[in-house]
Formats: structure tokens, sequence, C-alpha cells
């Protein structure tokens, strides 16, 4: 029984990293969230930093809220997004260390 309670534990685990994972591995996404690594912002500094089209930043950042890894905070009609899972800072931190310091 408690082979099968290890088991469980490493499958949630493993479930957990390949949605995280998922959710980096789209060019559009991993680059909002770039973006969201150093700062919260709202969908237009989104739109203006990352050059990405409106109608694909909305489904992107639609995929980043569905598999919780951003998180959302309304202000007026605005509406701001922050990595929500700090682990995710850390993996593009260090995907940050490995290929964009040349």
């Amino acid at each position: 029984m408690n082979e099968d309670f290890k088991i469980s534990s490493v499958q949630n685990s493993a479930e957990k990293v390949v949605g995280i994972l998922k959710s980096l591995a789209n060019t559009d996404r991993l680059i909002i969230l770039c973006f969201l690594s150093k700062q919260e912002l709202n969908v237009a500094e989104i739109e203006q930093l990352t050059k990405i089209n409106q109608p694909t930043l909305s489904q992107q950042l639609m995929m980043l809220r569905k598999s919780d890894v951003v998180s959302t905070r309304r202000d007026g009609k605005q509406i701001f997004y922050s990595i929500k899972d700090k682990s995710v800072l850390q993996i593009l931190q260090t995907l940050h260390d490995l290929y964009c310091n040349n």
C-alpha cells in the first residue's frame, strides 16, 4: 500500500509538471511569461511589449489561466496578469540562464 501511495504521488507530480511544460511549449506563451516574470502587466501592456495581436494574445492568456500558471486581477476595466506559480519563475530563470545569456 505504501508503494501505491508513492506511485500515486509521483503520478500527481508528473501530471503537474507536464501541465507546466505544456504551457511553456508555445513561443507566444513563453514570450508572455518572460515579460510577466518581470512584473504584473495588463492586457494592453502585454500586447504592446510582445507584439502579439489581440485575438492570439487572448487565446494564449486563456490557456495560461486554464493551466493555472497565471493569475488575474481586475482594476476597473483592466485585467492584470501575473505569474501564479513560483516554480514557473524558477523554470523561466533557468531557461534564461541556459539560452539567453550568450
